[in-house]
């Protein structure tokens, strides 16, 4: 599933934007945070994503991904989407630090 993802185009549907509060754990998002239309994830779920990069509330934002946060111990995997002309600008370490608000719960790797 994964190798389908890296390095495609896709355009992200916030139902998370950069500052808004988590629906049930109340915390707050330090970037945008969406979903794929017309995706199915393991979860039965639309296939989510972070984006990377912006720094102002998005509605929409077509970027490129650069990898995968893979959940070992649940099944909602996370794209990594940036800008096309920033994709070589994010580490793994990068994108942990970036993702951690949310990531922290869970164990994972990054795959790319």
């Amino acid at each position: 599933m994964w190798e389908e993802w890296i390095g495609r185009e896709v355009t992200v549907v916030m139902d998370r934007p950069l500052g808004t509060r988590h629906p049930v754990h109340g915390f707050m998002y330090p970037l945008n945070y969406g979903y794929i239309p017309n995706t199915v994830s393991d979860d039965n779920e639309e296939l989510d994503a972070y984006v990377l990069g912006v720094d102002y509330s998005l509605e929409t934002f077509t970027g490129k991904v650069i990898a995968i946060i893979h959940r070992l111990n649940d099944q909602d995997d996370k794209l990594i989407v940036v800008a096309a002309n920033e994709v070589c600008l994010y580490s793994d370490e990068k994108i942990r630090e970036l993702t951690k608000f949310q990531e922290q719960f869970f164990d994972s790797i990054i795959i790319r």
